[in-house]
């Protein structure tokens, strides 16, 4: 009767969490205050694989694998609170001594401070890593290119300065980057193109300076490409408009100059193309066909010239036209798949006529 009763026991204390994990958990909770909704209070007793708030372990070998701690979450936590999270402190570096750990997510939090401690680009086997929403601050580590199987990089949403370290190239497995709303600077790399798996890039709202990478061209996957509210220079790459899947491209408020690449309009796979508020000059390319869809053309607060396209009456579909604030001259085309702008869509031009403004 005695061995039977022992044999539960024995059962549970190997499926517990080694006291190494444990640990390190109980002092990266030790840098972090979450005063509203308790979430850390689960964090008790000796077992961090079982009912631990975010935290969660390969069953077969009781190791921790994933921290998920969402400040903006659907789980009944913030229901029964009624409010979204609130947390500050800053990352302990003890979060690096768990090797086994291939998720880490702590976002949303607004309050977290501090930097992204250096080791964790020791975590081999870390294939997400999302600290979006914070007040995370300093470079992103230098070595970030050793964390060969990482697949998500969010950082958006924080205080992150300094440049975008050239190792981020090496990251081969990379499908999700967002850099977006930092204080990022510096060039992007030009050997961006190396990261082959990556499908959305968003870098807006930093202080990017230097050209648009040719290389951008070489990531067959890239579907978004998000470039704007930086100060980025030169010309746009005409080898953006033959990538295959390209469907978004946001390259608005910087100090683009150039003329716009025929190349990039003829793709017919564009769908949101955004080239606002640069200083992009020559003509309108006149490449529009039956297969041109663009739920958004904005191309307003340029030094574009000449005549709005004939082709563009050829256009499927486009929803959301801009093209103030130019110096385009002469007669509006008609098309029966832009019939429904309104003269927003091409105020302030050097001498547009016809509807919906004034009649030639």
């Amino acid at each position: 009767m005695a061995l039977i009763l022992f044999l539960p026991l024995l059962f549970l204390a190997a499926n517990a969490c080694p006291p190494s994990d444990r640990a390190a958990l109980s002092a990266f909770k030790a840098a972090l205050s979450e005063p509203y909704l308790g979430i850390f209070n689960t964090w008790t007793g000796t077992d961090c694989c079982t009912n631990w708030h975010g935290v969660s372990c390969d069953p077969t070998i009781s190791r921790v694998t994933a921290i998920d701690l969402r400040g903006e979450s659907e789980d009944p936590v913030f229901e029964k609170a009624g409010r979204s999270g609130f947390m500050t402190g800053s990352l302990s570096p003890s979060i690096c001594s768990l090797d086994r750990l291939s998720t880490l997510v702590v976002a949303d939090w607004k309050g977290i401070s501090g930097e992204i401690p250096a080791c964790i680009t020791s975590i081999s086997n870390l294939r997400i890593l999302d600290l979006i929403g914070n007040r995370i601050s300093g470079n992103i580590p230098a070595e970030i290119g050793k964390l060969k199987k990482l697949t998500v990089l969010n950082l958006a949403d924080n205080l992150i300065s300094g440049e975008i370290p050239p190792s981020i190239v090496k990251l081969e497995r990379l499908m999700h980057l967002d850099l977006s709303n930092n204080r990022i600077s510096g060039e992007i790399p030009a050997d961006v193109g190396e990261l082959k798996m990556m499908s959305r890039a968003l870098l807006h709202r930093n202080k990017l300076t230097g050209t648009i990478p040719c290389s951008l061209a070489k990531i067959h996957r890239l579907a978004d490409l998000d470039l704007s509210m930086n100060t980025i220079t030169g010309s746009i790459p005409p080898q953006l408009g033959s990538m295959p899947v390209l469907s978004t491209l946001n390259l608005d408020s910087n100090q683009i100059t150039g003329e716009i690449p025929a190349s990039l309009l003829s793709n017919t796979g564009l769908n949101i193309v955004n080239l606002s508020r640069n200083s992009i000059s020559g003509y309108l390319p006149d490449v529009f066909c039956p297969k041109s869809y663009f739920s958004v053309l904005d191309l307003s607060y340029n030094n574009l010239k000449g005549s709005i396209p004939k082709s563009i009456s050829n256009a499927r579909y486009i929803g959301h036209l801009d093209l103030s604030h130019n110096h385009l001259c002469g007669h509006i085309p008609v098309g029966i798949g832009f019939d429904h702008l309104d003269a927003a869509s091409y105020l302030a031009n050097d001498c547009l006529c016809g509807s919906p403004l004034r009649t030639c």
